[in-house]
């Protein structure tokens, strides 16, 4: 259990169960309903199940990268090969139990979470491992955006609105992009074609910058000024990003990633819920 739960990298927790918090705060009608057992059952499954899923997988196909990757010594996890078929198994024995229950029980959001699979799987597992694939391994990241999706739709039974899936999905590809940015030569000596690896350094990070500057407008219909704040500091991180002269500076700016995106989500949730209550204006922040 302990090996289970260093692979689902705790620190990263937050990119699957922030959104599926925020899909809850969005779409509830009452504060009864995170209390509900449907959402209770798929909380549970995106705190750990999912996020086992998705590094797991991306462990046992990501081997010939890892070894020659010093971040994965001492950041993240390196996978033995002798350990891949277990973790396999403990995959499906995590897994299958909630993905049975949203076909048997909750086949309203069924699609969101076949979609959340597939794109958690296919990211990193042949035939399509697209995160080789330049562009749409960005792409592929829109899975970070799929439990938000899948909450919004256990309450409400509707998709959001699409100008909000762009701009969540311009967000995610950002992050996955800027991420990949620290493994380029990694990446370069075992044959693996990421967006960062395309673009290089500069280009990856600029092409960063403009995402999360279009996603902050697009959002500023429904988050007022919050996104535009918000926008405002991941663009200032890419901007010293861009400046940055030595490797080891780069990576500090990264390694910052996870607490900035805890706290962006912390108070997106807030202001959601603070609405819902009356509290700020709505000619300040129109209605979802």
């Amino acid at each position: 259990m302990k090996l289970l739960l260093k692979i689902s990298r705790p620190r990263f927790w937050i990119y699957v169960f922030g959104p599926y918090l925020l899909g809850i705060v969005t779409g509830a009608q009452s504060a009864t309903d995170f209390l509900k057992p449907e959402i209770i059952v798929f909380a549970v499954f995106f705190l750990l199940p999912a996020n086992i899923l998705i590094y797991g997988v991306n462990d046992i196909f990501d081997f010939d990268t890892d070894r020659l990757n010093p971040k994965k010594s001492d950041y993240e996890n390196r996978l033995e090969p002798s350990n891949h078929s277990l973790l396999a198994k403990w995959i499906l024995i995590f897994n299958l139990p909630f993905i049975a229950a949203a076909f048997l029980i909750f086949r309203d959001a069924l699609l969101s979470l076949s979609i959340f699979l597939f794109l958690a799987v296919f990211y990193s597992s042949p035939p399509l491992r697209t995160k080789s694939i330049p562009i749409l391994d960005s792409v592929f990241n829109f899975l970070y955006v799929m439990p938000g999706i899948f909450s919004f739709q256990l309450l409400t039974g509707n998709w959001p609105p699409i100008r909000i899936l762009l701009a969540a999905g311009l967000w995610t590809a950002a992050m996955h992009a800027f991420s990949a940015v620290p493994d380029i030569e990694a990446d370069r000596k075992s044959g693996v074609n990421t967006i960062a690896v395309l673009l290089g350094r500069r280009g990856t990070i600029a092409a960063c910058l403009a995402a999360y500057g279009i996603s902050a407008i697009l959002v500023a219909k429904y988050l007022g000024l919050l996104a535009i704040a918000i926008g405002a500091l991941y663009i200032l991180l890419m901007s010293v990003s861009l400046l940055a002269t030595h490797e080891n500076a780069l990576f500090r700016v990264y390694k910052l990633f996870p607490l900035l995106n805890s706290l962006a989500g912390f108070c997106i949730f807030c202001f959601i819920a603070l609405r819902s209550q009356g509290i700020f204006p709505y000619s300040f922040l129109p209605e979802l």
